[in-house]
């Protein structure tokens, strides 16, 4: 990817930021207790964001909040709702629409069913798209289906497609206990990762570290929805950017963020020429990755470990031939 030299040609522009983590609560320190965790300070960062998005000269089209909004930490001190309330409230200043990722820490303070018919099922932006554009191969983000998955996709300019994921398809968090995918997914746990604490690494080597309780997968159902949505979009000559919470290139998070089944969506990526990126937060160090079928793999850096003298998020310029990150702070540029 190239130094932007110039502003010209430019089609439009959207805004990025992973794992805000907001919670009214003293600092903390992440898992590993290696570095601090900044919960109540997440709000002014997002507050400073979105400030500067909507003085930007050209305003983003959109804002990709990669999940993870408030911490987990909210469900146990039992005010989940006023935390969702309070970062909400931030985002109703910001002149972009923003889609809405649900990532583990949605999960540890609601279920499918809550976050359905919750502010963060924005799956009703998918109505954003140019005239012409296909609505067909749709999922329903029913509340009342234990096994729906959160997925949709949206146009925001000629030729160019967006695809919201759901990374916790397969997952011990947020399922009803007796459905079919949470069955599978403890399973699939199970059999990998025999620690008691399910979201203990020990004993686990390599990439055998993503079983973990707090991360999760893709369905056979979502990964078919997934290959007609981009096979759509490769006889339509566009190019698609796939987002969800979890990383799914191993060379561009730690082995402990990645997807359990990233190989079957890697592989389902590579089959088609319209992808050129995949978007993730999760691991708050972020990360980049090139792969050796041109897919950039960009993992965003999270805001709860953000000091409040620097920052973490983006803005992204869409050409016809390249995207260019102007990151802040922590947030490197790429082009």
């Amino acid at each position: 990817m190239e130094t932007e030299s110039a502003e010209n040609n430019l089609y439009f522009t959207f805004g990025v930021i992973a794992d805000l983590q907001y919670a009214n609560v003293q600092n903390g320190l992440n898992y590993a207790r290696t570095r601090e965790r900044y919960y109540r300070n997440s709000l002014l960062q997002l507050r400073r964001a979105i400030k500067e998005w909507n003085e930007e000269l050209i305003t983003p089209k959109f804002i990709l909040q990669l999940g993870d909004i408030i911490d987990g930490c909210n469900s146990q001190i039992k005010v989940p709702e006023e935390a969702l309330q309070t970062v909400i409230n931030e985002f109703t200043n910001c002149a972009s629409p923003v889609h809405h990722i649900w990532g583990n820490h949605e999960f540890y303070n609601f279920d499918r069913k809550q976050l359905a018919k919750s502010v963060l099922n924005s799956k009703h932006l998918e109505g954003d798209v140019e005239p012409g554009d296909v609505p067909c191969f749709e999922t329903e983000v029913n509340p009342d289906d234990p096994e729906a998955f959160y997925g949709y996709h949206f146009s925001p300019f000629p030729k160019f497609r967006f695809i919201i994921t759901d990374g916790y398809d397969l997952s011990i968090l947020g399922r009803e206990k007796n459905s079919e995918k949470h069955n599978k997914s403890v399973q699939i746990l199970k059999s990998n990762n025999k620690n008691e604490n399910p979201n203990s690494p020990e004993g686990l080597d390599g990439l055998n570290k993503r079983f973990l309780g707090f991360n999760g997968g893709f369905s056979q159902e979502q990964l078919e929805w997934l290959n007609n949505v981009l096979t759509f979009s490769d006889n339509n000559q566009e190019k698609v950017t796939v987002i969800g919470h979890l990383p799914v290139h191993p060379y561009s998070t730690d082995p402990m963020c990645v997807a359990w089944n990233y190989n079957e969506i890697l592989s389902l990526l590579h089959a088609h020429p319209s992808v050129i990126c995949f978007i993730a937060g999760h691991d708050h160090d972020g990360g980049y990755y090139l792969d050796d079928h041109g897919i950039h793999h960009l993992t965003f850096e999270g805001v709860i470990e953000t000091s409040p003298e620097s920052q973490a998020f983006g803005t992204v310029h869409v050409y016809e031939d390249r995207m260019i990150l102007k990151g802040r702070g922590r947030i490197s540029a790429r082009g």
